[in-house]
């Protein structure tokens, strides 16, 4: 299986613009994730073996950010038709199932995705306080192995950057499965 990860970051650019549908029947843009707060963009899917070794760590993300009113957002932007466990009925019920605790968008267009400049499964955009790129990096140490996670890198600096601090540890890329372009 081979692995992407991502190759150019520009530091400081904006939140792209968007609007997409999410799993729980609304329509979200970017204002509606702005609030002071660091934001998290994360690029994810159903069948991606590397996202399904970390989708208990994304919804503890997604629960201990919410407690800090910092916003995670989840994207699915894979082709449906090649990859129907991909759908958006089949996000929908696996957000269900899992009881996520960040809000999932779907882009069928893959417009957002290309935007972003996400290339994996996952692929992870923090932006600070104003919304502002300030973080490509990976979940934690330990793709795999919950128990071998020593530092969870993404929590940390979106930490830091809550307290208006600089981010304190090297960002090392996330790694997965390349995101599945329509042909």
């Amino acid at each position: 299986m081979p692995t992407y990860t991502p190759e150019k970051v520009e530091f400081g650019t904006q939140i792209p613009e968007f609007s997409l549908p999410a799993t729980d029947g609304k329509t979200y843009s970017k204002k509606d994730f702005i609030n002071g707060q660091p934001v998290v963009f994360m690029f994810i899917c159903n069948h991606c073996p590397y996202v399904k070794a970390i989708e208990e760590r994304l919804i503890t993300l997604g629960n201990d950010l919410k407690i800090k009113n910092i916003n995670v957002v989840a994207i699915c932007s894979n082709d449906e038709i090649s990859y129907p466990e991909d759908s958006f009925e089949n996000i929908k019920k696996r957000a269900e199932e899992k009881n996520y605790s960040f809000t999932y968008l779907y882009d069928k267009s893959q417009d957002v995705a290309k935007s972003f400049g996400a290339v994996c499964t996952p692929d992870y955009f923090v932006y600070n306080n104003e919304a502002k790129l300030a973080y490509r990096g990976r979940l934690d140490d330990s793709w795999k192995e919950p128990e071998y996670v020593k530092n969870r890198e993404l929590y940390n600096a979106v930490i830091e950057l809550s307290e208006n601090k600089k981010i304190s540890h090297p960002q090392t890329p996330s790694m997965g499965c390349s995101i599945k372009w329509v042909k």
